[in-house]
């Protein structure tokens, strides 16, 4: 974060008058050699990314670049904006944002929702956009009414002039402050002046659930939309040997029957239509090399692997002398097995396909990834493709995964069917079948003093990368992949 910090003054303003009157404001973010590249683009051009629109009507909308899955980032990033702007949490109406570089994690350098860093990544760049709102909004009305700036304040979504006793709102000043010219730097709120930072209050997002006007994934239909499910092997790596769907095709609302590369896609009118049709298919696999792995065999082979040398992470001492030589030891091993994420609402994906277009209803976390990987299943530019993000019913980080494997698959679908179609992964679709947590091995093994306190302390971790083969890969050093040693390496104990 200093690095970040450090490069915040050469942020800059920009300023567009809406054609409704309305004020549209955004800013620079540092150049990707500090944040980071996107993914497969050489782009080093400083990009303008728009946060707040404020209408004559006096809406005020936030267009946020985090993806909601019930961890309330609406609500708290809302929260910086309008603790700089001065205005009511209540008045800002949240917009979901478009697939853009400009919109990307500050950290990260790509359109990412992940490792609870949507807050922190956010705090002084969505409060500095909401500080040069309000500046630029109380210079308008200083101009407006022939004043000096600083005999004016703003307060509650208005403007007010104490000595004339004037106040003008935010809408009616939008179009004045969108032909001002931003200020270079702008000065933060003070914590001991925060209203709304650090206090409690009604999460945004709550009345839509509530009344069951939130739209998630599974809750979109489009004209024309079809459904499909899809039959996947028994096996990671398994192909398809052979298919009859005769039976399938006979069932009422059974529309197509399509192999894809992730099994075989059957495509109804609706999900039970489509599911009675999977489940009638005749399919022999070819199961491969996986056929006969088991978490026996992987257990055996983690245990074996334990034993043996191993790349260092973090090494103080001489731990295996003190270990040898120790007045007493303790051991223990744990393990973890693969996990499913198991989001309460199941992956979904809806993809209407045209041509030259490709339009996706979905809730995902990794808006970069899944618009560069359903490009490709489509043969388009990332350009040419919109997401939509809707709220998500959980997350976890299995809408994050380096394969994008719920939302190609559903492009592959729409390609061979030609029609809208979504496809709807049931529960138990994700359990047999999901990108998973992998499995760990841990040994640990601490020496005692005679006072019985640790004098040396061995960890040893056995486990697959997280990040290797992803956008984050760079997090692996000298080839340890930091984010499956965190906490044991970096022991904040």
């Amino acid at each position: 974060m200093k690095d970040l910090q450090s490069h915040s003054r050469r942020t800059f303003l920009k300023v567009t008058a809406l054609s409704g009157g309305g004020l549209l404001l955004g800013f620079y973010l540092p150049p990707k050699s500090v944040r980071g590249a996107d993914p497969g683009t050489t782009d080093q051009r400083f990009t303008p990314n728009a946060f707040i629109r404020i209408g004559a009507d006096n809406e005020i909308t936030f267009i946020v670049n985090k993806s909601e899955m019930g961890q309330g980032i609406y609500t708290s990033l809302s929260m910086l904006i309008a603790e700089e702007l001065e205005v009511a949490l209540e008045a800002i109406q949240v917009e979901s944002a478009p697939v853009d570089s400009v919109y990307n994690h500050t950290q990260f350098g790509m359109q990412i929702t992940g490792g609870s860093t949507s807050v922190s990544s956010s705090w002084e760049q969505l409060r500095k956009a909401g500080a040069t709102a309000r500046m630029m909004l109380v210079e308008a009305a200083a101009d407006l009414w022939g004043v000096d700036t600083e005999s004016c304040r703003a307060a509650n979504g208005y403007v007010l002039h104490e000595t004339s006793k004037r106040k003008a709102s935010y809408g009616k000043l939008a179009r004045r402050a969108a032909e001002a010219i931003p200020p270079e730097d702008v000065k933060l709120k003070s914590p001991k002046d925060f209203k709304i930072i650090g206090n409690t209050t009604k999460r945004l997002d709550s009345y839509e659930k509530i009344h069951a006007k939130a739209q998630f994934g599974m809750d979109v239909k489009i004209p024309g939309m079809l459904t499909a499910v899809i039959a996947r092997p028994p096996v990671f790596g398994a192909k398809l040997k052979s298919l009859n769907a005769d039976e399938a095709k006979a069932l009422p609302g059974v529309k197509h029957v399509v192999p894809i590369n992730a099994g075989v896609a059957v495509v109804g009118t609706g999900f039970w239509a489509a599911k009675r049709g999977r489940d009638a298919l005749r399919i022999d696999w070819d199961e491969g090399e996986n056929a006969s792995l088991s978490s026996d065999a992987l257990h055996k082979q983690y245990t074996e692997i334990t034993n043996k040398p191993g790349l260092s992470a973090r090494k103080d001492g001489d731990a295996e002398k003190v270990l040898a030589q120790a007045y007493q030891t303790i051991e223990a091993v744990y393990e973890v097995p693969y996990l499913a994420h198991a989001p309460m609402e199941p992956l979904n994906c809806l993809v209407d396909l045209r041509g030259d277009r490709c339009e996706i209803w979905t809730g995902t976390q990794f808006q970069t990834g899944d618009r560069q990987a359903a490009a490709k299943a489509a043969g388009l530019n990332p350009e040419q493709v919109r997401i939509h993000t809707l709220y998500l019913g959980g997350g976890f980080g299995r809408r994050a995964n380096p394969a994008s494997d719920f939302v190609v698959e559903a492009v592959e679908v729409a390609k061979r069917v030609k029609t809208p179609v979504k496809v709807v992964w049931s529960r138990e679709d994700d359990i047999r079948g999901g990108y998973y947590r992998p499995m760990f091995y841990n040994k640990l093994s601490a020496a005692l003093g005679k006072t019985n306190s640790p004098v040396a302390w061995s960890h040893r971790i056995v486990g697959q990368s997280i990040v290797a083969g992803t956008p984050f890969s760079g997090m692996i050093k000298d080839g340890v992949d930091i984010t499956s040693v965190e906490g044991a390496a970096s022991l904040p104990y």
